[in-house]
């Protein structure tokens, strides 16, 4: 990180980041993912979920949701089912496979928060998680940037 980023929020939040992603990416490519399909995976409920949900769910632009869907289509993880309630819509559960890689994915995010919390006092992480709140509000335009 640059010296003059140090001081800049965004910029310590952008680090962080590339970092995690870095970190996510390397272990998700070692199973034979990518983030975006680890994300996915946390998202499918069991009783299905139809891909208009998963999209706004995770931040995820519908071309992109659509191809990494059909991928994980063709690699045996996931599959289409039509609604046998409403016929317009197609949900999406998990194959077996799919469970057995939504798992590898859930028990890296638990080890890595696990190791986070064991290393990041209670008080710090409460006004972490107060900071991100603020962060959010500031974002929504809920608090001005001159703190009005």
């Amino acid at each position: 990180m640059k010296d003059k980023d140090k001081d800049l929020i965004d910029g310590r939040i952008r680090h962080a980041w590339h970092r995690i992603y870095r970190l996510y990416n390397q272990r998700a490519n070692s199973h034979g993912l990518t983030i975006s399909t680890g994300f996915i995976l946390m998202h499918i409920d069991r009783e299905g979920s139809p891909s208009t949900t998963l999209g706004p769910r995770m931040g995820m632009e519908p071309t992109s949701l659509s191809r990494t869907i059909r991928s994980m289509e063709d690699q045996g993880w996931i599959k289409r089912v039509i609604s046998e309630i409403d016929k317009r819509k197609v949900l999406i559960f998990l194959t077996p496979e799919g469970l057995l890689k939504r798992n590898l994915v859930r028990d890296f995010l638990r080890e890595f928060n696990e190791r986070l919390n064991e290393n990041i006092p209670k008080k710090d992480l409460e006004g972490f998680f107060n900071t991100m709140n603020i962060l959010d509000q500031v974002i929504d335009g809920v608090v001005n940037l001159d703190g009005k």
